[in-house]
């Protein structure tokens, strides 16, 4: 004799099941019974009207949804890099688990810009951003660093003079913005986890490398496709009575 436990069908997605009449199917979305024609959705047993409903509010991967998905993850990527330096010169620790927050906050925000819509070329541009993000918040830890450093050094120099008489200070040269140089920084930031290894802490540079591609790791599978699987319908039909 078959035991209609068994019939009842396995709980999908982290929603509740409610358990109804013995021996009768619910909806795993509205939890209602099903009657005659159920579908299975990511193979969850589902009611005609909830996936009927599913299937017309299921996204659409359209131009304006991956422009605003790179709108917001450039914003992300932004805001992560400003974090991550922020933190390092604050503390003065450069940790390499911050690229890690960084990937979470760059496919979060695609994927909230896209409305859910995901794919293989969000997920290469959430990568690209990550990567950026990361690598290019060695230029203001650096540029902060060198700017204590020449501080340090002016006043080594000036202070053996304060007490000679001088003539009329003149003002050093200021150094102006030269585009060339700034494209070689932003070279160099970019290159900045490939150069640690080589040139700065090989240990440590390679354990930064492995973090940065998890948190890489982490932006590709939160901007991922998300299909939407229905099949159907299929007839219920009531178990037999003896």
């Amino acid at each position: 004799m078959n035991d209609p436990s068994l019939s009842q069908p396995t709980p999908q997605f982290g929603t509740a099941e409610y358990v109804g009449k013995p021996g009768g199917d619910h909806c795993q979305f509205c939890h209602q019974p099903i009657a005659d024609k159920y579908y299975r959705t990511n193979g969850a047993m589902t009611c005609p009207q909830c996936a009927e409903k599913m299937q017309g509010e299921l996204a659409k991967d359209t131009h304006a949804a991956f422009v605003r998905a790179i709108l917001f993850g450039i914003g992300a990527a932004i805001l992560g890099m400003i974090l991550y330096a922020t933190f390092a010169i604050v503390t003065g620790i450069v940790i390499g688990y911050a690229s890690l927050a960084v990937g979470w906050i760059v496919g979060k925000a695609m994927i909230k810009g896209s409305n859910g819509v995901g794919g293989r070329r969000y997920q290469i541009v959430a990568v690209l951003l990550t990567y950026i993000a990361v690598s290019t918040a060695a230029i203001p830890i650096s540029i902060h660093y060198a700017v204590e450093q020449k501080q340090a050094q002016h006043r080594q120099t000036t202070q053996p003079q304060d007490n000679l008489e001088s003539g009329p200070e003149r003002a050093a040269p200021e150094s102006r913005p030269n585009m060339v140089a700034a494209l070689g920084t932003l070279l160099l930031g970019l290159a900045s986890p490939i150069i640690e290894v080589f040139e700065g802490n090989p240990v440590g540079g390679m354990i930064g490398l492995v973090i940065l591609f998890v948190g890489m790791r982490f932006a590709w599978r939160f901007t991922a496709a998300k299909p939407l699987e229905v099949f159907g319908p299929f007839d219920n039909s009531a178990p037999a009575r003896r």
